[in-house]
């Protein structure tokens, strides 16, 4: 900024002194080549600097980017916000049941792998039907979803967290992360898997 204030500054002085230098000597009063002449083409060529510096300084200063939002506050944002669509509304469920004792942390990586599962190839691609598949998460009780408490707090959060995870607008894990289990428990495939990491009560894998 201080630059591009010295430059105009800068740049109206040497208009100032083209002006002057130009009308100070009558017309034709100096031959072609003479001093004063020189000088004026000395001033402009100044002046057409000083203007290329504004114009380039103005076009290289870079627009700030936005700052990223935390977790907590697109959380906060997307508060209140309803469900759009079926598969947003299991994944919402996912989340509060398996999750809902969890951090925000921990329920974005429950989200993850549910939505991992359905874009991997290996699971169907629709979210209801990764999340009711026969023993793949232990809440589902004949192919059917319990009951949530819709207007405890618990659901606000989980419903916030599907959004957030469906827009991808936060991230917690890399999308090869297709399986998780509760750390009191010791199931076999673990042993067969790549341990990833550890969030909350949750040991993720892939």
């Amino acid at each position: 900024m201080n630059k591009t204030v010295r430059a105009a500054g800068f740049a109206a002085a040497a208009f100032a002194l083209v002006a002057s230098a130009s009308t100070s000597a009558p017309a034709g009063a100096q031959a072609p080549g003479s001093a004063p002449q020189d000088q004026t083409s000395v001033l402009s060529q100044l002046w057409q600097g000083a203007v290329t510096a504004i114009v380039g300084e103005s076009k290289a200063a870079p627009a700030a980017a936005p700052e990223r939002k935390t977790l907590a506050q697109l959380v906060g944002d997307f508060g209140g916000a309803s469900t759009a669509d079926r598969e947003q509304e299991c994944l919402a469920n996912a989340i509060y049941f398996e999750a809902r004792g969890e951090s925000i942390e921990g329920q974005l990586a429950v989200a993850e792998v549910v939505l991992n599962r359905a874009a991997s190839g290996r699971y169907p691609t629709d979210i209801c039907a990764v999340i009711t598949q026969p023993w793949q998460f232990s809440f589902i009780r004949k192919g059917r979803f319990p009951k949530a408490d819709r207007g405890s707090e618990a659901w606000t959060k989980a419903a916030a967290i599907a959004h957030i995870a469906r827009q991808q607008l936060a991230d917690s894990l890399p999308s090869n992360v297709l399986w998780y289990h509760a750390d009191y428990v010791a199931p076999s495939w673990g042993k067969r898997l790549s341990r990833q990491t550890k969030i909350g009560l949750h040991i993720f894998y892939s």
